[in-house]
């Protein structure tokens, strides 16, 4: 998650060099066939090029609202982890036993492997996400890591778990859904000991269905992209577009030097504006693009490893531990 105020000028020309490049090298071929080889006859009407970008403007527009929908979810589903983390930290405390009973240590550790395993589980990479284009690998090299790409689950989770559960957690394929099977085993366990009554179990086991909630609500956005046949369009409309602007203007900047001293050479301005009304037409796509998918890791990304410190640290904090881990903070005003 990019925590400036902006993304700075720099920042933003660095992730669209090669489009940008691209695109006003797509505006100077027809410009110099049309121009230096005298093939007039490339100039369309713009009429036909006005009415597919205002019908692109909706379906970009439509897309942006969707990404945005998206993210916003992903958002509120960690806002609730949030909290129902907390929560069902300190009923837990106060139910089973107090901040230095050791089945309440090990229930919160187990936790913390919880949410290890589910970041781990929402960075793994998906063929219709976008960290592997070359522009979003660009911007990312030397501005920002993404923890769960340069660590290994296993030696994540022996900070937080036994041997044997480690081993048992491990051998499962949904690691995040076993560790919560486990938190439920054990409030069980305590039920039947007696450690619990029928009401206290009751709540804390509303808590482990609140974080099975959750999970769900998260894996779905991950594995479910946003639906390919409006990628789709979009993808062709844009590519329709900016072939065609280029061709579309070549009449209107030709003539907007008649009479003037620049007469004649009006015509090179079609490099320059057919490329920047490409390029606010292509950044607006990519932007909605570069939010579709709010785990995979981008700059934009909800910050899922910083939001699951910040839960340890609260709830180790309520058990009175002194040594608390580090607090993830910014790189680059990049926060994951």
């Amino acid at each position: 998650m990019h925590t400036g105020r902006r993304y700075t000028p720099f920042e933003f020309f660095t992730w669209t060099l090669r489009d940008t490049l691209l695109l006003l090298a797509i505006a100077a071929v027809p410009t110099i066939l049309y121009e230096v080889l005298g093939w007039h006859f490339l100039a369309l009407p713009w009429q036909p090029i006005a009415l597919l970008g205002t019908a692109l403007a909706f379906v970009v527009g439509f897309k942006n609202n969707a990404s945005y929908g998206r993210i916003w979810e992903a958002r509120q589903i960690y806002g609730s982890i949030i909290n129902d983390s907390r929560s069902f930290a300190y009923t837990l405390r106060d139910a089973a036993g107090g901040k230095n009973n050791e089945i309440v240590k090990r229930m919160f550790n187990r936790h913390f492997a919880w949410l290890t395993a589910l970041r781990f589980q929402l960075r793994e990479s998906r063929s219709w996400e976008n960290m592997k284009r070359r522009s979003n690998q660009n911007f990312l090299t030397g501005r920002y890591t993404i923890p769960e790409w340069g660590s290994k689950l296993e030696e994540e989770l022996k900070n937080y778990l036994t041997a044997d559960e480690l081993n048992y957690v491990l051998s499962k394929k949904n690691r995040a859904t076993q560790l919560i099977a486990l938190q439920s085993e054990q409030l069980a366990a305590l039920r039947n000991d007696g450690t619990l009554n029928d009401f206290q179990w009751k709540e804390l086991q509303n808590g482990i269905i609140k974080f099975t909630d959750d999970q769900g609500k998260a894996e779905r956005i991950k594995n479910f992209p946003y639906p390919r046949n409006f990628a789709s369009v979009t993808t062709y409309l844009m590519f329709a577009f900016v072939l065609l602007l280029p061709f579309g203007l070549l009449k209107e900047y030709q003539k907007m030097g008649d009479g003037t001293f620049l007469e004649g050479y009006t015509v090179w301005f079609n490099v320059i504006f057919s490329g920047v009304v490409a390029w606010v037409f292509h950044v607006l796509d990519t932007i909605g693009e570069s939010a579709v998918n709010p785990f995979e890791g981008s700059a934009n990304d909800i910050p899922i490893t910083q939001i699951s410190r910040m839960i340890e640290i609260d709830m180790r904090d309520m058990l009175d531990e002194k040594e608390l881990p580090e607090p993830i903070t910014a790189k680059n005003n990049i926060l994951m």
